[in-house]
């Protein structure tokens, strides 16, 4: 299996990356900046130099060509404003989403967010409504695709060692807090059994081991 991940110089895209070269899958990483390369090649994957925000849609389609999936694990990331947050949460899942259609890829994974989907509090503050917005939109655009989607909303992301148990369920949830290592092991689990097909999933620590929570689906 080959997949691609954008972001891949992200936490989760890190984590994910090693649980799937450790199960022998070809990965491809999509980055930004080129001094990230070493750090993807350590973790098992092969970079690619890709600007969602400024790349073509033919040039992402041509990096997406021969993959079995993809992964949106982008993000404009913490400090940015709220104009990346449309630029890159919403935009770049677009494009990609888009280019994955053209490509050919069946398999679409988008790591969006709890909260995605509902009005946010409106004392949030500009950045995150913009967040949140982008995020919905983001999930409105991949439901409306022809592809073999699954939407993934983490709870609060901690970089706490993975417990290896969670909750994994149809919003809403309750609210909660999950290990990016629990993120991506659900994600590398959702990938090899082909489970979560045109499903929204919320996902917080819990009492359920990965592999059971993912076939329970």
């Amino acid at each position: 299996m080959r997949v691609v991940i954008a972001g891949g110089h992200g936490k989760i895209a890190l984590r994910l990356t090693a649980l799937l070269h450790e199960r022998e899958t070809e990965v491809v990483g999509l980055i930004r900046k080129p001094e990230h390369a070493p750090v993807l090649a350590a973790a098992g994957a092969h970079p690619v130099e890709l600007d969602l925000e400024h790349s073509s849609t033919t040039e992402i389609t041509e990096a997406l060509r021969g993959a079995n999936a993809v992964v949106f694990a982008a993000g404009a990331g913490k400090g940015s404003g709220a104009e990346r947050k449309y630029t890159v949460d919403r935009d770049g899942s677009v494009s990609l989403a888009e280019a994955a259609e053209d490509a050919g890829v069946p398999r679409f994974l988008q790591i969006s967010t709890m909260g995605a989907g509902q009005s946010p509090d409106p004392d949030s503050g500009e950045v995150w409504k913009a967040y949140i917005d982008a995020k919905t939109g983001a999930e409105q655009d991949l439901r409306s695709r022809d592809l073999e989607w699954t939407i993934l909303r983490p709870g609060a992301l901690t970089d706490d060692p993975g417990s290896g148990l969670v909750t994994l369920s149809d919003p809403p949830a309750p609210r909660g807090q999950v290990s990016r290592q629990d993120v991506a092991a659900v994600l590398a689990e959702l990938l090899a059994t082909h489970r979560g097909g045109a499903r929204t999933l919320e996902l917080t620590e819990g009492d359920t081991p990965v592999r059971e929570a993912v076939a329970a689906l």
